[in-house]
């Protein structure tokens, strides 16, 4: 999945918002909250960026091992269960998409309900 691809399926997921930060990562969040990072190997911008999301602890034992992913740098060392996906020829763009759409709901649900309903979730 390229940069545009990965941008136009995060903005059609529901009530997201964007940003550019650390270092230039394109970022998407619900409710302030992050669930998609995509960036790029070292200072070198890539046709199709690493992608970074968050899953479940079975998904996160079994993609940890696949060759082409590892635990997000940062997030996992805090025990945290996000993934990285450097190699697109070890996922799919179609499983990719799963994924991200799996962390939207993850960090949805986890929100207020206030938020909830100002987000009309």
């Amino acid at each position: 999945m390229n940069l545009a691809a990965y941008n136009d399926f995060c903005k059609n997921l529901g009530p997201t918002t964007y940003v550019q930060q650390w270092g230039g990562a394109h970022v998407w969040k619900i409710g302030g909250k992050v669930f998609a990072i995509s960036g790029w190997s070292g200072s070198e911008v890539v046709e199709e960026p690493f992608v970074t999301f968050k899953c479940t602890e079975l998904s996160f034992d079994i993609l940890k091992e696949q060759e082409g992913m590892r635990p997000a740098p940062y997030l996992a060392s805090r025990g945290l269960k996000w993934i990285q996906v450097q190699d697109h020829g070890s996922m799919g763009d179609e499983t990719l998409q799963k994924y991200i759409k799996a962390s939207y709901q993850m960090i949805a649900i986890k929100l207020t309900k206030k938020l909830k309903a100002e987000l009309k979730l």
